[in-house]
């Protein structure tokens, strides 16, 4: 597994719905979420910091897939302008705006 320089920390880390389906999310995008962020601060003593693993008991695999490629959307646009919008069904808008809630993405940042 990919380790950053100097920080003996993986480049990717894993988040796990309630379902159990497992996504593995390059670090860097998912710190986009000040949540994910301070569960994985060395300094906050958290087990996810240390296992690099974070688990939602609140969201399903369904959500979960839609934030994990909303991290890898932002990653991927985030110097960009004039980017289009995400396609979000209809049926999980609900639940996807109560996991940004949740994960602190309708802050600014």
């Amino acid at each position: 597994m990919a380790v950053n320089k100097g920080s003996g920390q993986s480049k990717y880390i894993t988040l796990v719905s309630s379902d159990g389906f497992e996504f593995v999310v390059l670090r860097q995008a998912a710190f986009i979420s000040p949540a994910i962020k301070s569960m994985l601060d060395p300094k906050s003593q958290f087990s996810e910091a240390r296992t690099s693993r974070c688990v939602f008991e609140e969201m399903n695999g369904m959500v979960l897939e839609k934030v994990v490629e909303y991290f890898h959307y932002w990653y991927k646009n985030r110097d960009n302008e004039d980017v289009p919008d995400m396609e979000v069904p209809v049926e999980l808008c609900l639940e996807l705006l109560m996991a940004a809630d949740y994960l602190g993405l309708d802050k600014q940042t």
